[in-house]
């Protein structure tokens, strides 16, 4: 399940809106109840939020690899923390950059003298030798049930999405395709209302 808050209230300070999501797991045989909720900035921020987790398990995107930004200064076989390999591959991007063209000698100056104020390189070395120190002493730190758990089900087992779920999220592709730049709520809002559906 999934659900998105909105609240008001008035304070001395005047009436004040919140926003938040939350998702959670029902279990009816044990009656375990399980939920996570966190506040957001606005109501298109927390449709979003879900947005991300959907779209991560109707288009299987198993990795941030996956969909990583050019930008981000992350090649694909490196590790998810940022540890000495991202210093280089940022030293790099900013040379190739100047070597570009596409910036100057002067900021491509202070990039390098804040990297030396800051001793950027530091953390970097530390976060490398502190991750290697954990692997050596522990390696196994999760407990055989949930590392046999946390294993992928056979596509035999995978949940299959239901008819109607799948009408909807074509209605939504093709509604984003015709207007890229309308806001989620209303691609969202637009899509039940043709499908008949409540939002």
């Amino acid at each position: 399940m999934a659900w998105v808050v909105e609240a008001r209230g008035a304070t001395q300070y005047g009436v004040q809106q919140q926003f938040g999501m939350g998702f959670g797991y029902a279990h009816p045989e044990t009656g375990l109840w399980l939920k996570q909720e966190f506040m957001t900035m606005a109501k298109p921020l927390a449709i979003s939020h879900w947005e991300a987790i959907r779209a991560s398990m109707e288009y299987e995107v198993h990795s941030l690899a996956e969909v990583q930004d050019p930008q981000v200064v992350r090649n694909q076989d490196d590790p998810p923390w940022e540890d000495v390999h991202t210093l280089r591959n940022a030293r790099r991007h900013i040379n190739q950059r100047r070597a570009n063209g596409e910036i100057g000698w002067l900021y491509w100056s202070f990039w390098y003298a804040i990297d030396i104020i800051q001793l950027w390189n530091l953390p970097g070395y530390l976060t490398e030798w502190d991750n290697k120190r954990l692997s050596k002493t522990r390696p196994n730190l999760l407990p055989a049930d949930m590392v046999a758990w946390s294993q992928p089900l056979p596509e035999e087992q995978w949940a299959k999405p239901s008819e109607e779920l799948t009408k909807l999220s074509e209605e939504v592709r093709r509604i984003r395709a015709h207007d890229p730049a309308l806001p989620l709520e209303v691609v969202f809002s637009v899509a039940y209302k043709r499908q008949g559906l409540e939002a």
